[in-house]
């Protein structure tokens, strides 16, 4: 685990891509949480058997900044920070091609791919709403360096809302 951050209350970690965060179906070790237990030996009965401490995810693909819970009290609080949108979740991809827009909101309905399951789509007519603020910050030979501001938290989402716009993210086997 590289940490960013550890008081007795939280623990900043920061995920490396290719991390899977918590134990699911094909990938029952080697996780995130599998590391978090080995550290904090007390972690296993905050949150939950199969999240403890885990208060928000970030993609297996994904690298960044994650925050995760030391004890009930601070799970509580940082799960209400985060439902009440108090958390700004900010993140920087490469995205194909060029934005007509150098910066505005993309705002659709995300829910499962009706063709494919394991896959998010915004053309679906039931679904949960999803917001995501963008930035070009620059521009390369056919690829933009974006700041995407997302004040919903769905599965995929920046990924998903980048592919819908026409500029998926550079790398991206499942969206690009």
């Amino acid at each position: 685990l590289e940490i960013l951050y550890e008081d007795s209350d939280i623990l900043v970690i920061n995920k490396p891509p290719g991390l899977v965060v918590h134990p699911a179906p094909g990938h029952s070790r080697g996780t995130l949480v599998n590391a978090l237990l080995h550290h904090c030996r007390d972690l296993g009965g905050i949150g939950g058997e199969i999240r403890p401490g885990i208060v928000h995810r970030l993609d297996r693909d994904t690298s960044g900044a994650l925050v995760v819970a030391k004890n009930q009290q601070a799970l509580h609080a940082l799960a209400d920070q985060f439902k009440q949108r108090q958390v700004c979740k900010v993140y920087w991809a490469l995205a194909w091609g060029f934005f007509k827009q150098k910066s505005g909101t993309i705002q659709t309905m995300i829910g499962r791919d009706p063709h494919n399951r394991k896959k998010m789509s915004a053309r679906v007519s039931h679904g949960r709403i999803a917001i995501t603020r963008y930035n070009v910050l620059r521009e390369y030979d056919e690829i933009s360096l974006v700041e995407a501001a997302i004040e919903t938290g769905r599965t995929h989402q920046i990924r998903v809302h980048l592919a819908h716009m026409g500029h998926p993210v550079v790398g991206d086997r499942q969206y690009g």
